[in-house]
């Protein structure tokens, strides 16, 4: 089942302009099918995330993973990890799945679950994309806890935000 629709825009250029830094991915090619480790149904493993040349000033980092094709008005969070502490740059395959660096925790994405869901768009629906984004935040805790929802991390971002990583994945089933 096709759902007719319209491609979202990238989410990221409807945001002010921060600035940007190097995120890399031996499970990501950008642009281009997550492996199916990345799919729910598949693997439902997180991918391996490194990122280099964090803006000065970094205390912290935050880690999302977004579909803005899911077939909802607000799209849907796939990952959100929170308060990452500043010396840490990168996570390993799986490593949502913990121990968890410092600090840092998970808030639950839209399928309910703390942690890490891997691709599951509709089947026979469009291509989705996955924007994998690593923020760089001004503070050393964002002033949140694990019952907020990913809308309200992105909301608390908007302010603290110094710079943005981002690979993209896509996935059809």
């Amino acid at each position: 089942m096709k759902l007719d629709r319209p491609v979202h825009p990238d989410p990221y250029d409807l945001l002010p302009k921060v600035a940007s830094f190097t995120l890399t991915s031996i499970d990501v090619k950008d642009g281009q099918p997550l492996k199916d480790d990345q799919v729910a149904r598949l693997g439902n493993t997180s991918p391996e995330l490194s990122w280099v040349h964090a803006p000065e000033g970094t205390k912290s980092f935050v880690i999302t993973c977004f579909d803005p094709d899911a077939p909802t008005p607000s799209g849907f969070w796939h990952w959100c990890l929170v308060d990452i502490p500043a010396n840490v740059k990168s996570l390993d395959t799986g490593g949502a799945e913990g121990p968890l660096p410092g600090k840092s925790f998970h808030v639950r994405n839209d399928g309910g679950d703390k942690g890490f869901m891997g691709a599951a768009p509709p089947q026979g629906d469009q291509v989705h994309r996955y924007y994998f984004v690593v923020h760089a935040v001004s503070e050393s805790s964002l002033g949140v806890d694990d019952g907020a929802s990913p809308a309200v991390v992105s909301f608390n971002l908007a302010f603290k935000t110094l710079g943005r990583a981002i690979i993209h994945g896509t996935y059809q089933y």
